[in-house]
């Protein structure tokens, strides 16, 4: 990787010497600008290095982000941080007491004969479905007979509809194909509220398919039902973003600044945002210790290969499809854009630009076909598997490949360090669906897996079942718990699963 020409370890090592001082954002994608009271109050690294901010015994602040000309570059946790945070150890910004919160959503159900283990207990061995995480197997914990009630207890609407629009909210919603939706504050939105002042975004939707939010897409339901899961109202409803692009300059770009322009002009000029920054990290990266010198560069080379990524997918879809009226920097092949998305919200939560994500892996009715694994069946109306074993196994391989992207993101967060173990110790990730079995599109028994989270005592490694038919909402309260968001019902709750730590 180079810099201006310059191998980047070389320009980073050659930079001049100063007192490392930082940037801190605040949430909902406001940013803090040099000279601007937040900025004075933060400190931040400006615009060709300028010094407007506060220096703290010559420790970077945990919020610490370069700035440049159109662009902007939040830090991972480093080394020379920590000294920095003794009065932060005892907030929920604490790399030992960091809390994190992944949702993933797959529709049109499951292939329930290579998702559950055949007995309770120690997992020997994780199912087909979930194999791909088999080297950290002792960090799943696999939960059965969890239900959705409120997608069998509403009248009318399809259920794939009631399956997303009522899986993280637990109350039916009212149906409609309008613009006057109305659901309930979905279970991340209850986490993301109790760190909104403690990241730059509130929260990060992810997704692979279409973000509509209008217009009726199941059964006299409206998209926003089965397009998204995350609610941050009863009445607003957040849609995923698709483009990498987009995920890109909301992190890094500087979206919240008024100089749109720099910014415009340098997707233009195809110019990295690396090149952008970069005497800021020449500044930076001769402070650091060996340690952090390294940690750092393989943050910006990770940074850089998802950016060459992102211009790789724009260029092909130029050339490819010049006609398509399609966001640039999609890619054509699934594993590609699941992959890159999922390294986007890797470095947002690395960065601690967020602690709360929800992505669907695709959208509810999602008719996409799979040839690369030797699926050409459409995926909604192959879920209608009549029990028939030759469809059973190719619903498999849909599922099994969805659960793979996961496990990239899952493989990444765990070899990652943070604080007193890895970022997957930090993070609480919650894998599934509101339907079951999709022949029949029942409710209940649903595939559910909660994956990391060793920090706040979540003991994978098992499989554990309770009574068919206990509200998916008992599980929300004991996450909830766990995060920080305590709640005294939600949904339609009767309790909380104490099985999360033990059973």
């Amino acid at each position: 990787m180079t810099t201006a020409g310059r191998p980047l370890f070389w320009a980073l090592s050659e930079a001049p010497r100063f007192n490392s001082e930082s940037c801190v954002t605040s949430s909902n994608d406001n940013r803090a600008r040099p000279g601007s009271r937040a900025g004075k109050r933060a400190g931040v690294i400006g615009q060709g290095g300028e010094r407007s901010m506060v220096i703290t015994k010559k420790h970077l602040s945990r919020r610490a982000v370069l700035r440049g000309v159109g662009a902007s570059l939040a830090l991972p946790l480093l080394d020379g941080m920590v000294p920095a945070l003794t009065a932060l150890n005892q907030t929920a910004a604490s790399p030992a007491r960091l809390r994190r919160l992944g949702v993933f959503y797959v529709p049109n159900g499951m292939s329930m004969g290579y998702w559950f283990p055949k007995a309770e207990g120690p997992l020997q061995e994780l199912p087909p479905t979930l194999r791909s995480l088999a080297a950290l197997k002792d960090r799943v914990l696999l939960l059965g007979g969890l239900a959705d009630k409120p997608a069998d207890l509403m009248k009318g609407g399809g259920d794939h509809a009631r399956s997303a629009g009522t899986f993280l909210t637990a109350v039916p919603f009212k149906l409609t194909t309008g613009a006057d939706v109305f659901a309930a504050v979905s279970m991340d939105q209850l986490v993301a509220r109790q760190f909104a002042n403690e990241t730059q975004l509130m929260s990060l939707e992810l997704g692979i398919e279409s973000n509509a939010m209008v217009g009726m897409c199941d059964g006299g339901a409206s998209c926003a039902y089965t397009n998204t899961i995350a609610w941050r109202t009863p009445t607003t409803p957040l849609p995923v973003e698709r483009d990498p692009r987009a995920v890109f300059e909301r992190l890094f770009g500087t979206s919240g600044s008024t100089d749109q322009a720099a910014r415009v002009a340098r997707l233009k000029r195809e110019r990295s945002i690396l090149d952008v920054v970069a005497p800021e990290l020449n500044r930076l990266q001769r402070n650091l210790g060996p340690g952090d010198r390294i940690k750092l560069s393989e943050y910006v080379d990770s940074v850089r290969d998802v950016e060459r990524r992102i211009q790789t997918a724009e260029q092909q879809s130029s050339r490819e499809l010049p006609l398509v009226n399609e966001p640039a920097g999609i890619p054509d092949d699934y594993a590609t854009h699941a992959k890159l998305q999922m390294d986007l919200l890797a470095l947002a939560y690395q960065t601690d630009l967020t602690r709360v994500s929800t992505f669907m892996l695709a959208r509810e009715v999602s008719g996409r076909a799979y040839p690369e694994i030797g699926v050409s069946d459409s995926h909604h109306p192959l879920s209608h598997h009549q029990d028939e074993q030759a469809n059973l196994e190719r619903l498999h391989k849909v599922n099994e490949y969805h659960f793979q992207q996961f496990a990239h993101l899952v493989a990444r967060v765990a070899a990652t360090p943070e604080g007193d173990g890895t970022m997957l110790d930090h993070t609480v990730f919650l894998y599934g669906t509101g339907i079951s079995d999709s022949n029949t599109h029942f409710h209940d028994d649903l595939p559910i897996a909660v994956v990391g989270g060793q920090s706040v005592g979540i003991k994978g490694g098992r499989y554990v079942r309770h009574p068919r038919g206990t509200p998916i909402a008992n599980l929300y309260l004991a996450i909830l718990d766990k995060l920080g968001a305590h709640q005294e019902a939600f949904g339609d709750s009767t309790g909380r699963l104490d099985t999360l730590t033990s059973g």
